[in-house]
């Protein structure tokens, strides 16, 4: 349980709480973040010892629209971290009331509530028409579903016709086989979109998010942040990890045999995948019982209370993370 009360991957501390006597490190496959991170550089001094110049932020814009397919740097705004973004969104763009396609990462429903809104749980995609916003992943966490672009900038084109907008987080997008992002479109009257970069550049340590939007709005989320808001260690990764289109791509075709990897070792387990990303993947069987059993040899899995047969799991990193699963698995996945 987070902070606000809401559930989360990670927080290992905890776990080992939980798991006492489990044999560590503790493998953390909660998160659903690339286990192998981009190779950052050594940086120079002045990243940690000044203050970010602004054009080292335009800079930054500058790389993610062209590796979002942004038309313009002027619909970017960077943030440290896409989850100040999700709590920055209901306030500064107020809504009556939003559908949100679900279930779906719950802190979307929590900040939108927290604002002031009529926060609805729809299950599908057709049930976001209406008055005032929608909101959804693609693909979505934890399940994986995805939306074709035209689908969904025919929605937007709907909802800004009555004054309203569609929020549509991008979070897991980066490394899927189809081009999912709605970037291109921009810019749209009704149309908000999130990018996380530490989950698919394996640095969610790093804090570095992005929306994209009409200049108008985009350029409200950067006044709103204000100066300084991207560290300068985070502005020098980001930008020349957005910019190394050769790793995206050799990254998203490892991911998709590793996926499959997994895929098997977890159906031979008996447990039967109904989902995910090349992030991570969703399994459907006796939840509590693989969440404890894996606990108790170090290796940290996702429960969902609200679907308790539901366990998602990221992938492991090298072969000794693949072996330790394989094991605690059990001889029936060997």
């Amino acid at each position: 349980m987070g902070p606000d009360g809401l559930e989360h991957g990670g927080r290992l501390t905890e776990a080992r709480r939980r798991f006492a006597g489990a044999p560590e490190p503790f493998l953390d496959l909660s998160t659903g973040i690339n286990p192998i991170p981009w190779p950052v550089p050594p940086l120079p001094p002045s990243a940690f010892t000044r203050l970010p110049e602004p054009e080292e932020e335009e800079a930054l814009r500058e790389a993610a629209a062209t590796a979002y397919g942004a038309p313009d740097p002027a619909m970017v705004a960077a943030a440290p971290g896409t989850q100040l973004l999700i709590q920055l969104l209901p306030r500064l763009f107020p809504l009556p009331s939003l559908r949100i396609l679900g279930p779906t990462y719950a802190e979307h429903a929590a900040c939108w509530r927290a604002a002031g809104a009529v926060v609805t749980e729809v299950a599908r995609l057709e049930e976001l028409d209406g008055p005032g916003g929608a909101l959804l992943c693609n693909p979505n966490n934890p399940d994986g579903r995805r939306y074709s672009p035209g689908a969904l900038l025919a929605l937007a084109d709907r909802l800004a016709a009555g004054g309203g907008v569609l929020v549509v987080d991008e979070a897991f997008a980066d490394l899927e086989p189809e081009a999912l992002g709605c970037a291109p479109a921009l810019p749209h009257p009704g149309l908000v979109l999130l990018r996380s970069f530490g989950k698919s550049y394996g640095l969610a340590g790093l804090r570095l998010g992005f929306a994209l939007a009409a200049p108008g709005r985009a350029a409200a989320l950067r006044a709103a942040l204000g100066p300084w808001a991207v560290s300068g260690p985070a502005l020098a990764v980001g930008r020349a990890a957005l910019a190394d289109a050769p790793w995206r791509a050799a990254t998203a075709a490892r991911l998709a045999g590793e996926a499959e990897r997994l895929d098997a070792l977890l159906s031979r387990a008996g447990l039967r995948v109904v989902g995910g990303t090349r992030l991570f993947r969703l399994v459907e069987g006796d939840a509590a019982r693989w969440h404890e059993r894996l606990g108790r040899a170090g290796i940290l899995t996702r429960r969902f209370a609200a679907m308790p047969r539901w366990l998602r799991l990221g992938l492991p990193g090298d072969a000794a993370a693949w072996a330790r699963l394989e094991a605690a698995l059990g001889s029936n996945a060997a």
